[in-house]
Parts: structure tokens; C-alpha cells; sequence
């Protein structure tokens, strides 16, 4: 039998010995949230920005002591490069082997379109801060787990119709688009918003991701009477529209999606790069509401580089990713879980979140998963090498 100081120091010590491994045995495990999209390539400043929206949200929530009672969130990243079978073994990886929570899902309509189904399959929430394409969120599936804070094709493709119709008097549209899913989502949504107000292309031209000349199908919508160019492509296909129309020496207006925003568009179309009219979910240039003046606060101070709306570019990725992890940490919190499923039906649920882009009400449901409509949209070009929306030239 141990004496009474012997028993004293064995307990002692081994009171000792479970304190010092209590922290890492009780300490909550982080959430971990998923990212696949571009950081890599001609988009990768568009992924980047994505980062920098996710990483703000997340800084500020784990300010705050994170979600559940202390758990913080962690950011797991993979990049995609563009790459739809590349960002379906991200999503496999993050999904079975990092078992994140979330998956955010990003910049290409191919990409995310290729994860859609997987993600459904498993039963993992998809927040989509960027890709557009209609089918992303309207993808058939019941449950349905795709959501997303973004622009969404058929209805970008109304605005487009409609700003292209009261900015040029456009009556004779010409369509110039990449030859992918997402192209062919906005040729069904163009020529659809276009039938509503009684009109149709006067042409329809595709061109590859890696064209470097589309003089032969810009000719021929000119040729067919083409008043107004409705662009659809990313920052490298749709910089060779630009410089193949210098070199035709055609001076037409050209209303884009918002593919010119995601990357180096100035550097590679050239001084014409700012005749194009893209449409954009937020800037921060003028007047911002309280969260927009904190984003920006928290943006400077995080990245050095950052000293003023100048910096924050493409801002879609930056807003649009900010304002979808703040709705999925409500959604936890509303559920009191992480688990996946949970997370679903909390962002089905969500009430009201005064968020950067505006003050979403009921942004989810059963039935609609996408949390932005065409009142949301802004309508901006290139100035000066900054993404400025339209009329504002300082």
C-alpha cells in the first residue's frame, strides 16, 4: 500500500499529467467550411477575392468567440484552376477526408455545375459566391442542397436585355458567347428575356475558352445587322472579343455578364476594355452602408495592399462571399449544429440578415435558394484600371 504522501504525490501528478491534456481533449473542434474555385490562371484574382470575403466574415465571427459556445471556423482551401473534374476531386477531398460542413463553391459555371451533383448526393450544403449558371440552383434535386449569394443567369439576362434596350436603344441584338455550359445557360435565358419584349437575336456566335481571334463570327453578326453585342464569357475569352472588334474597327456597344470583373481584362483587352458595360452585385466606391464601411476597415487591415475601394477588386467576390458565410453562421446558430444537414434547413429558415449587398428577408426557402434578384444588380465598367459603376468616373 502507497503511503499517504506517496498516494498524495501520485495524485498529484496525475491530476497534473489530465490537465495538461485537458485543452487539446475538451477543446471544441473548429467548423470546417470548404472553398474550391480558381486561384490559379487568368480568374485567379476573382478567387482570391472570394478568399478575402470569406476570410473578413470569418475573422469577425471568431472575434466574437465563433459559433456553439466557442467553436471557431476554420477556412480550408483547394484550387480548382478552372477545371471541372479538378474541382470535383477538391469537393471529394474536402467533403469524405477534411468532413467539412460547407463547401463554397466558385467561380466557374462548369465547375460548380460538375460538384452540384456530388454535393446533393452527400447531403453537403454548397454555398455558390460567383457562378451564375441558372442550373446551379435549379438543379432538380429534392432536397435541395445548392444555395447561393451571386448573380444567377436568366435573371442577369433580363437586366441585360433591359439595360442594353434604354442605355443603347438596342433593337438588334447580337449574341457572343463562350461555348460552355455557362453560354449555353445564358442563350436559353437571352433569348428568352429577349421573346418577352417581342424581340430575337439577329445572330448567335460561340467561341472557345482558348480563341485568340473572333473576327469571322464578329463579322457575321455585324453582317446580320447587330446594333448591340451581348457578351457572355471569362476575362481571357471576352478580352479577344474586345481586341478582335479593334481590329475590325467596329465600334459597337457591348453589354456583358460579369466575366470582364474577374481577372486581368484591362491588361488584356486594352484601352477599349472600358467600352464594356458588365453587371456587378456590389461596389464599394460611394456611399456605404455600416457593414460596407466595416468590410472595407477589416479588408485594410488585413491585407497591406488594401488602402482603399481602388484595392478591392472584383468586388462580387469579395460581397458575395462575405454576405454567404455570415448567412451560413446564422444558419448554424438558428440550428444549434454543424451538422450538414442542419445547416440546410437553417438557411431555408433564416429570417432577416442586414448583410453588405442589402438586408435579405426570407433569402431562402424550400423552393428558392438563390438570395439575390435583379433589384440587386449594378451596372459598371472599367475606369482607369478600377471597376467603377457606370457614370461614376471618380
Amino acid at each position: 500500500m502507497l503511503s499517504f504522501t506517496r498516494r498524495t504525490i501520485v495524485s498529484a501528478c496525475a491530476l497534473i499529467s489530465c490537465g495538461a491534456l485537458m485543452p487539446s481533449a475538451f477543446a471544441a473542434d473548429p467548423i470546417k467550411i470548404g472553398l474550391v474555385t480558381a486561384l490559379s490562371g487568368q480568374s485567379a484574382q476573382a478567387g482570391e477575392s472570394i478568399v478575402r470575403g470569406l476570410s473578413v466574415a470569418i475573422d469577425e465571427i471568431n472575434a466574437k468567440g465563433g459559433l456553439l459556445g466557442g467553436r471557431k471556423i476554420e477556412l480550408i482551401r483547394r484550387d480548382d484552376e478552372g477545371n471541372p473534374a479538378k474541382g470535383v476531386i477538391a469537393a471529394r477531398e474536402l467533403i469524405y477526408k477534411e468532413k467539412v460542413s460547407v463547401i463554397f463553391g466558385g467561380l466557374d459555371t462548369p465547375v460548380s455545375m460538375a460538384i452540384v451533383p456530388l454535393v446533393n448526393q452527400e447531403k453537403v450544403p454548397f454555398m455558390g459566391p460567383w457562378a451564375a449558371g441558372t442550373g446551379i440552383t435549379k438543379n432538380g434535386a429534392s432536397p435541395n442542397y445548392a444555395f447561393r449569394v451571386s448573380a444567377v443567369d436568366e435573371t442577369v439576362d433580363k437586366a441585360m436585355v433591359q439595360y442594353a434596350q434604354k442605355t443603347f436603344k438596342s433593337s438588334k441584338a447580337g449574341l457572343i458567347l463562350v461555348n460552355n455550359p455557362w453560354g449555353e445557360s445564358n442563350e436559353k435565358g437571352l433569348i428568352a428575356a429577349l421573346a418577352e419584349k417581342g424581340s430575337k437575336p439577329v445572330g448567335i456566335e460561340k467561341f472557345e475558352g482558348s480563341d485568340i481571334d473572333v473576327v469571322p463570327q464578329l463579322n457575321r453578326l455585324k453582317a446580320a445587322g447587330a446594333d448591340t453585342l451581348y457578351m457572355v464569357g471569362n476575362v481571357g475569352p471576352s478580352a479577344q472579343v474586345v481586341k478582335s472588334l479593334d481590329r475590325m474597327g467596329w465600334k459597337v456597344p457591348v453589354v456583358s455578364h460579369w466575366g470582364p470583373a474577374g481577372g486581368r481584362f484591362t491588361e488584356l483587352a486594352g484601352p477599349n476594355a472600358k467600352n464594356v458595360h458588365f453587371v456587378q452585385t456590389y461596389s464599394f466606391f460611394g456611399k456605404q452602408s455600416p457593414v460596407g464601411e466595416k468590410v472595407i476597415n477589416a479588408l485594410k487591415a488585413k491585407y497591406p495592399n488594401v488602402k482603399g475601394p481602388d484595392d478591392i477588386t472584383p468586388a462580387v467576390g469579395v460581397a458575395n462571399a462575405y454576405d454567404g458565410m455570415q448567412l451560413v453562421a446564422l444558419a448554424i446558430t438558428k440550428k444549434g449544429s454543424s451538422d450538414r444537414e442542419a445547416i440546410r434547413e437553417g438557411l431555408e429558415s433564416i429570417d432577416r440578415y442586414e448583410g453588405l449587398i442589402k438586408t435579405y428577408t426570407k433569402p431562402f426557402s424550400p423552393t428558392v435558394h438563390d438570395a439575390l434578384s435583379e433589384n440587386d444588380y449594378v451596372w459598371a465598367q472599367f475606369i482607369d484600371n478600377r471597376i467603377l459603376p457606370v457614370g461614376l468616373s471618380k
